[in-house]
């Protein structure tokens, strides 16, 4: 899976670059003004932000491989800067050749198709099927990468007792058999139980309050961290703001959707709480 991943990530990685190229040099520079339109506020822009923090998150999965692989100390900083910097780099050039040679309207109107949309007006029918097969590859490596950390990490959930002890079971080693194969029916079930929108503002959520935990978990032990006090104290902050703006945004114009998130919520606290509850009991 890993060798698989890596060719995924590769190939969808030299598609994006290659449509992106050919769109910006089909497009016109006279599109991207005005940059912000009179109805655009500040506010807007910080919770269409945070909506889309999931965009940037995967990094962090690489830290459920501390002991997967060599000299970890040194490589994991490298794989996290390093994957930020490429992800940043990638969604510039994509949004510059998009912005450049797509009518804003065509974009509000294709929505989530707005790119293979655009590609198919300038690149013909070959185009949009170039951009929905890196959009297939893109996902397919999401979901891998994903149910790789994720999994593991249920294993260690698992053997802190807030889970079945039979999540914790690995082979080869390394690989959490049991709780892989838990984690893909409940990502399967997730989908089934709502739409993409609600699967990427779950996420956004989940992954902002996380992030936040885990930032506030390295400004509490800076000093064993040696992580100095200014970007500890920024990165907890920010994304404390951006979990609000994400709230305000759900309560504002999907307060239905936010009732749903919340109760999942509540459903995965309680069910964790009191298989918890139980299992010391039993020990």
């Amino acid at each position: 899976m890993g060798k698989i991943e890596d060719w995924m990530v590769y190939t969808k990685i030299a598609i994006l670059l290659v449509i992106s190229g050919l769109l910006v040099n089909k497009g016109d520079l006279d599109n991207f003004t005005p940059i912000f339109e009179e109805s655009t506020s500040f506010i807007n822009i910080l919770i269409v932000s945070s909506i889309t923090f999931v965009a940037f998150e995967g990094f962090q999965l690489v830290i459920h491989a501390y002991n997967e692989m060599d000299n970890p100390k040194k490589n994991i900083p490298r794989s996290i800067y390093s994957a930020i910097g490429i992800a940043t780099l990638l969604y510039v050039v994509i949004a510059v050749g998009a912005i450049s040679s797509i009518p804003k309207e065509k974009i509000i109107e294709g929505k989530e198709y707005a790119l293979a949309a655009g590609a198919q007006g300038i690149l013909g029918d070959f185009g949009m099927f170039i951009v929905i097969f890196g959009a297939l590859l893109a996902t397919s490596s999401a979901i891998s990468g994903t149910i790789f950390g994720a999994s593991r990490m249920m294993a260690v959930i698992s053997k802190d007792g807030y889970l079945p002890d039979k999540l914790s079971h690995k082979i080869k080693v390394h690989i959490p058999n049991y709780s892989i194969i838990t984690m893909s029916i409940f990502a399967f079930a997730l989908i089934l139980s709502g739409g993409l929108k609600i699967i990427l503002e779950f996420g956004s959520i989940t992954f902002i309050i996380v992030s936040f935990l885990m930032a506030y978990a390295n400004y509490k032990k800076r000093k064993e961290t040696n992580t100095h006090i200014l970007p500890a104290f920024v990165a907890m902050i920010g994304l404390f703001i951006g979990g609000l703006l994400i709230f305000y945004y759900e309560y504002r114009e999907e307060p239905k959707q936010l009732l749903y998130i919340l109760g999942l919520y509540v459903v995965l606290i309680a069910g964790a709480l009191i298989y918890a509850k139980r299992n010391k009991k039993k020990q």
